[in-house]
């Protein structure tokens, strides 16, 4: 019984330990930030009318204009990072408007809505995490589990050529 048990604690803390799941941390990471994301493209395309008005205009854009360009990215982009499509590219838009963000937020110049932040919190840090994650997904890539991935395959296919050789511990 007591050798059977030590088996299983051996098998247990390699499971956890020893394992990697890559692919499915990314997965999770792209599903993660694209829902979160979203969420603001959705509240800023519903209260559309009302954030029109004074929302920031950047290099000399219009405040409507401004405001459509981030919904677009942050629903577009969201989409495209969520099933793995040019994912490593979709990631600087996002990355650039939340810099603007933490510009905007750092020198108080945006209006202080409640879908700028999460209740009870300041919303100065939210930016700085969507720069983190999409830096991650910058860096690390979208994974296996990816349309970018898919598509990879379907390219090498073609060529004839072999997909470890071509694609780098993906």
């Amino acid at each position: 019984m007591d050798n059977r048990f030590n088996q299983f604690l051996s098998r247990c803390f390699l499971r956890f330990t020893g394992y990697t799941y890559s692919n499915m941390a990314r997965l999770f990471m792209r599903l993660f930030v694209g829902i979160m994301f979203m969420q603001f493209g959705i509240r800023h395309l519903v209260n559309y009318s009302e954030l029109s008005i004074d929302f920031p205009s950047i290099l000399g854009l219009s405040s409507p204009i401004c405001l459509t360009l981030m919904i677009i990215i942050e629903l577009v982009c969201s989409l495209c990072i969520m099933v793995g499509f040019l994912t490593r590219l979709n990631t600087l838009p996002p990355i650039l408007s939340m810099i603007a963000a933490e510009y905007y937020i750092l020198h108080d110049l945006l209006p202080h809505h409640s879908i700028y932040g999460l209740d009870s919190t300041e919303p100065g840090y939210l930016p700085v995490m969507f720069i983190g994650i999409y830096l991650y997904l910058l860096l690390a890539g979208p994974g296996k589990i990816s349309l970018d991935y898919f598509i990879s395959l379907f390219i090498i296919g073609r060529q004839g050529k072999d997909e470890k050789e071509e694609l780098d511990e993906v």
